[in-house]
This record gives structure tokens, sequence and C-alpha cells, in this order.
């Protein structure tokens, strides 16, 4: 593995507020561009594309994504950039808008270069108290965990907040849940899709022809797709269909190569097609080792995603369960390849 190159494990940030209608009221939507824009400065990144529709704004940021809907923003960074800092700013620009935060979710994986990260990053300790000290004391159930695999490289740690001791926020539509998978070790033919082409500019055009290449688009046919290729490697998109949203996130290079895959659905839905879903992005990618972290109320997603995986020749090495305020039931599988596991065995022996 690399010394140090760029971090492809995101941050996560997921705010929720109330007090404005998400149906007729457009609420954080109403944040004028510039404003997003002073956000996002202080959290050292920017935005490169953009896409919209009635329900609401997906932008690609220079460092991964960022999805405004009336009564809920989330913002996913990767690199050394300073998530957290958004939050002081979007709790103001909401009150001025007469929203107020009602819950919160932080979430993110292990670190490839954790060493490289600034304060509060260097450690989950510390993020967790800039968090505390962040939030409004309205917000008093709160819990954070740090949920282990076997594999002392991939953890999952959870920071949830909520202004009510229910696990999931009376706003939420009941039966939603959020698969948030992270990839490693990268099938390096397959990695090699993210480089620009020799002549090649980093941009929209790119971003598409990736998307093309790849089979990305095929992910989820119905969806509008924002995506964007970067110099001389890289690749981001968002998807929006209806009021649910998808993004992918990629770092190629050889020794520290990674890709992020997330999306939102209902326990409601065709129970395969969150399997057919994470099937194609395994597809896509065909990583080495891989973890699925499933936010939801309901125990009959994570058990399907298995089922999913075992078929594609990655075996479930772990899964660990925790309940969180305002976000309910997180579970936390991982699973490698037979040749990872094979390998794995090696070094312990």
């Amino acid at each position: 593995m690399a010394v140090s190159g760029f971090e492809g494990f995101e941050k996560r940030l997921e705010l929720h507020f109330s007090g404005d209608d998400p149906v007729v009221g457009m609420g954080l939507r109403h944040l004028d561009f510039h404003l997003l824009e002073q956000v996002l400065h202080a959290v050292q990144c920017t935005v490169v594309s953009a896409v919209g529709n009635h329900y609401f704004d997906a932008y690609v940021l220079s460092e991964s994504s960022l999805f405004v809907y009336p009564t809920k923003i989330i913002i996913k960074t990767c690199g050394t950039t300073q998530l957290l800092k958004s939050i002081p700013p979007l709790l103001h620009h909401g009150r001025r808008l007469g929203l107020a935060l009602c819950g919160c979710r932080y979430t993110r994986g292990s670190f490839i270069f954790p060493k490289a990260q600034p304060f509060p990053y260097t450690s989950f300790r510390d993020e967790v108290m800039y968090l505390e000290q962040s939030l409004p004391a309205t917000l008093c159930f709160r819990k954070a965990s740090v949920m282990p695999s076997k594999m002392s490289s991939h953890s999952w740690h959870v920071f949830s907040a909520s202004d009510e001791p229910h696990m999931v926020l009376r706003h939420i539509p009941d039966g939603m849940y959020t698969i948030e998978v992270c990839m490693t070790d990268l099938d390096r033919v397959l990695a090699r899709k993210f480089f620009l082409r020799p002549g090649g500019k980093a941009g929209d055009v790119a971003g598409k022809e990736m998307t093309e290449l790849t089979g990305i688009g095929d992910i989820n046919p119905g969806a509008l797709i924002c995506d964007f290729g970067f110099d001389p490697c890289g690749y981001s998109m968002n998807g929006i269909d209806g009021d649910r949203y998808s993004t992918i996130h990629v770092t190629p290079e050889d020794g520290y190569s990674y890709a992020s895959f997330e999306c939102v659905g209902s326990i409601y839905d065709d129970q395969n097609d969150v399997v057919q879903v994470l099937k194609k992005v395994v597809q896509v990618f065909r990583p080495a080792t891989m973890s699925v972290s499933t936010t939801c109320t309901s125990h009959e997603v994570w058990t399907r995603v298995a089922a999913a995986l075992e078929p594609m020749g990655l075996k479930c090495r772990s899964c660990a369960v925790d309940e969180f305020p305002a976000a309910g039931s997180v579970v936390f599988q991982t699973f490698t390849t037979r040749r990872k596991e094979k390998r794995l065995v090696e070094v312990d022996m």
C-alpha cells in the first residue's frame, strides 16, 4: 500500500430540520447558491456540477456530494475536508428560514491514511467532542459507537443525535433505508476506466464517458445522472429518481483504490431491487474488500445484502448491529473475495 495518497473514505453528515412543510414549502432549498458556496468553502470543497427536480437538489462536489431537501441536508466529503465545519453555518441559515435542527447523523469508515487527517478527524473521540459542542442542547438524545469487524482496517463510526427519544424521527417516511457501501482494492482493469483518456479533459463530458464505459448507467436506468470525471483520474456521480438519490465516488489509483456507493430505498419496494443494485455495483468495481452499512427501522433489508453478494464471490466475514436515536438500526457487514480471505488467513498464521 502507498505511504500516502488521496483519501477515498468519506465523512458523511445528515441533518434533519423541522418547522416547514416539506411538500408545499421549499425550506432549505430557498438557500441562495452563494450561501451554499460559503458553507462548502469552510468545508474546503466546491460545486462542480448540479441537477435538481421537484423534490431536491443534488450537487457533485470537488470532494463528493451534497443533497438539499426542504428539511434535510446530506453532505458527503472525501480527502482531508473539514466536513463538521458546515454545521454552525447550516444551523444559522436554517434558523433564518424558520427551521430548527431536530436530528443529526454522522458516519464514516476507517481512513486509509488516518495520519493525514486534520483535527478533529484524527480520532473518533475528537470528532464526537466536536459534534457535541456544535449541536444545540435540544438534541439531548445522543449516541456514538464504533462498530467493529474482523478486519482491523474496517470499522464503522456512527454518531447520532435527536430531540426525541424515538429511534426514528416522526417526519421520516416509515420503512425507508439507507445503504452505504465502501469498496477497496478494486479490480485494476476496471479501475483504469476511471482515468481520463489521452487528450481528455476533466468535466461533465469525461464523466458521461466513464458512466457509459463502466456500466454505472445501468445500475438504475431510470435515474437522471449528473456525473463528473476528474484529472488525471477519479469520478463522481449523483443519481436522482423521484425523491430518492444515489451517489458513487471513485479513487482508482493502484495501491489505495477505493469506491463508494450509496442509495436510499423502501422496504415496500420489490425485494429483488436492492439485490440487483448491489450485484451491478460489484460488477462495476470487483472489489477485494467491501463493507455495507444499512440504516433502517426494519431488519428486512440487511438480510438481503449477503444474498446479493455471496453469489458474486464475496464472503461475509462479520456482522455488527446497533441502535441509534433518529436513525434506527444500523447493521455493518464486511465481505472479502475468496482470494482476499486466503491472504488474510496466511497473514494470521
